[in-house]
């Protein structure tokens, strides 16, 4: 009997590559537009998790908060949670309930999650992790284009281009199988660090600009103004499709690229080289990624790069074009159907009238009964436990323990809840700390669908059967909504997505001409596709922007005051990123043998120089210091990096955690924290770590 495998998609990041599951979980690659066949190493090792022994397969409760989780029923479980919320809700209102879901659930549950917030808790108080990953890139594609969606045309475009200009996007790590889709074009890399993505871009003949971090703003500004200067601009298309260039140009007018050099560190004449690579070509992108978007002025600054690619005319244009990388699984859906604070469903903002009068008539409930928008991801978390902030927490596919900044301070606020419900697969740090942990199915063991980076909507297919005892995280939500008195909560994921599709219609992001049927029938769908037999919308900004006036705008933009500026005791800029074997918090990758054993622990990169003057050497243990607190780092000197720079990753948990450093520092439009600049200092740390230490880094499972 031949080997049946089922195709679906990796469960990691958006480029959502091709996969085929067998029935034994051995995961393989697939002919697929963004992979072509490939695979990461995360990919190729993602079955292993199905069965981990470390697998949640049963509830697990805590009777009192010094007890430890004990197992218990389903009923008795979510019986307890909605009992607590119920409560809660009674004594302090609905805002006493708090939601917090994640970038990697499916569309199915992001719509679902939302609406269970909005109409069985009656909460405002719901946001999710993708507000730490595209936040800033969509505030500024919305303010520029009149709509956000992370590449507006398929990955596929990029293979024909002659010139790519990343800007704090490190590919060759974070999604390797797009680098086949980038070998035909000279690169020019944007980075404090030389990573392999930029070594690539020098190998091309290209350009590595190797920036002081938090200065991409300034850099874009400077070559805006060499773009003018030098005569690049193209002003037919200017004319024709943009507005704002006079207000833009009064503030790029100040920042010649030689002023530039002595804030950014990039030579001018790097500047003027890598706008004439762009201008001098047919076929040519820009493309932006968290280096760019996580700061505290991240918006403005993706906003200076959309600048540059309309001055050179590149948005709207066959073989040309700007766009962002999104990160996260579905961090795309996610964020079009109802988890962030101010969204409803088909990308629709919750304090608009009509879109509320429109969501409300599809949910079957008064649209005065909606809440309005609530607090973002790191204003919630912080409001937790405080007077007037949520006393619990619903937390859905995402580990703030880890992954949210200042994360020494959300450890106290989730400590401060009255009840912390987590729902996940394997015991991540905050599922740890939790007074409730409720186990639910992986990727290959449920069916959904995910929108990647390029606006398609893709089948998620179930290839293999959950542990018993497991649940979708669709039948928790529902078997919470039904005990919470709430009707209309299917947990059936083709049900749900008919809904969606329904509660979409006639917004931004609009799915209602997409289905199972289609999708499993082959068709490719990028939305909008607004019915039935539209063939769906794979390019965008081809005939006009999204504005009322069909033109994108530039915006005048200039350098803030930095958030957090190095001085005497913290001297040394950090940023974090990610590393070829893990994703994320780690939670996953970190359980995975093989990865683990490529990179074990958390590392800091420093200039040798730098690390002498520290006291320390290569291999030596090191903490890194900043305002908020410090994170244990294993030295590794890197002659190519700045020596006002160190780098740390953010996949490990406890006192290897580098968000224990970042800064909770906001955007004051998107909300983004300053994950990529903290002032910190570095002072010699322990020889060695414990025993106990060394299995946290590598399991995450402290207390196991």
């Amino acid at each position: 009997m031949p080997d049946m495998t089922t195709p679906t998609h990796c469960p990691y990041c958006a480029l959502q590559c091709g996969a085929a599951v067998r029935a034994t979980g051995e995961v393989t690659p697939r002919q697929f537009p963004t992979n072509r066949g490939g695979l990461c190493q995360k990919g190729w090792t993602a079955g292993s998790l199905l069965s981990h022994p470390e697998r949640l397969t049963a509830p697990l409760l805590r009777p009192t908060r010094s007890a430890p989780l004990e197992p218990v029923s389903w009923t008795a479980a979510l019986d307890h949670v909605a009992r607590r919320l119920a409560r809660l809700r009674a004594a302090h209102g609905p805002d006493a309930v708090a939601v917090f879901g994640g970038g990697g659930l499916t569309n199915e549950k992001s719509y679902l999650l939302g609406k269970f917030a909005r109409v069985a808790l009656g909460t405002s108080q719901i946001d999710y992790n993708g507000r730490f990953c595209m936040s800033s890139a969509a505030v500024a594609g919305n303010r520029s284009f009149g709509i956000d969606r992370g590449l507006p045309f398929p990955v596929t475009d990029l293979d024909d281009a002659e010139v790519i200009l990343l800007a704090g996007a490190n590919v060759a790590e974070t999604m390797p199988p797009l680098l086949g889709h980038l070998g035909g074009a000279r690169l020019v890399v944007v980075d404090p660090r030389r990573t392999p993505t930029a070594e690539r871009a020098i190998a091309s003949g290209g350009l590595h600009l190797q920036l002081v971090p938090g200065t991409d703003l300034v850099l874009a500004l400077g070559m805006l103004h060499a773009a003018v200067a030098d005569g690049h601009l193209d002003t037919d298309y200017l004319a024709a499709r943009t507005s704002g260039l006079e207000e833009t140009w009064q503030v790029a007018a100040r920042w010649w690229p030689e002023r530039a050099e002595r804030v950014c560190g990039v030579a001018a004449t790097d500047m003027r080289a890598a706008v004439a690579m762009l201008a001098g070509a047919q076929r040519r992108y820009v493309l932006t990624a968290r280096g760019a978007e996580q700061h505290a002025h991240g918006v403005d600054t993706v906003t200076a790069w959309i600048n540059l690619s309309l001055a050179l005319g590149l948005p709207g244009r066959p073989g040309s074009g700007f766009g962002t990388i999104t990160g996260q699984g579905n961090g795309q859906g996610g964020r079009e159907h109802g988890q962030k604070a101010d969204q409803l469903p088909g990308y629709r903002r919750i304090d608009d009238p009509a879109a509320r009068a429109y969501v409300a008539s599809v949910w079957g409930v008064d649209a005065a009964a909606l809440p309005g928008p609530g607090r973002s991801a790191t204003e919630l978390l912080d409001a937790l436990g405080r007077p007037g902030g949520p006393r619990a927490l619903l937390l859905f596919g995402s580990n703030p323990l880890v992954s949210a900044p200042d994360s020494t301070a959300v450890a106290e606020r989730l400590a401060a809840l009255d009840l912390l419900v987590v729902a996940d697969f394997l015991p991540s740090e905050t599922a740890l700390t939790a007074d409730v942990v409720l186990p639910v199915t992986q990727w290959a063991e449920e069916e959904g669908t995910l929108t990647n980076l390029e606006g398609r909507v893709l089948r998620r297919r179930r290839a293999v059967d959950p542990p018993p005892g497991v649940r979708t995280d669709l039948e928790v939500i529902a078997g919470l909504a039904q005990r919470l008195g709430a009707r209309g909560f299917s947990a059936e994921p083709e049900r749900v997505f008919d809904e969606l599709c329904a509660a979409s219609a006639g917004g931004p992001a609009d799915y209602s001409g997409i289905s199972y049927a289609r999708l499993d029938a082959g068709e490719a769908l990028h939305w909008p596709c607004p019915g039935p037999d539209h063939p769906g919308t794979p390019r965008l900004f081809l005939d006009r922007f999204a504005h009322p006036d069909g033109r994108a705008r530039l915006v005048p933009v200039d350098l803030p005051e930095p958030a957090e500026p190095p001085d005497d005791e913290f001297p040394l800029r950090a940023t974090t990123g990610r590393v070829l074997v893990h994703y994320q918090s780690g939670t996953q990758t970190r359980r995975v043998d093989e990865l683990a054993a490529i990179v074990p622990e958390s590392f800091i990169e420093v200039h040798p120089d730098t690390a002498a003057r520290a006291g320390l050497a290569d291999g030596e243990w090191a903490r890194v210091v900043s305002r908020r607190g410090s994170a244990l780092a294993r030295v590794r000197c890197v002659p190519s990096l700045r020596t006002d720079t160190v780098f740390l990753p953010f996949h490990f948990g406890g006192e290897q955690a580098a968000n224990r450093v970042t800064s909770p520092v906001l955007d004051p439009l998107s909300r983004m924290p300053e994950f990529k600049v903290a002032a910190v200092q570095l002072t010699p740390g322990r020889e060695c770590v414990t025993v106990l230490e060394h299995c946290y880094a590598l399991t995450g499972a402290e207390g196991l």
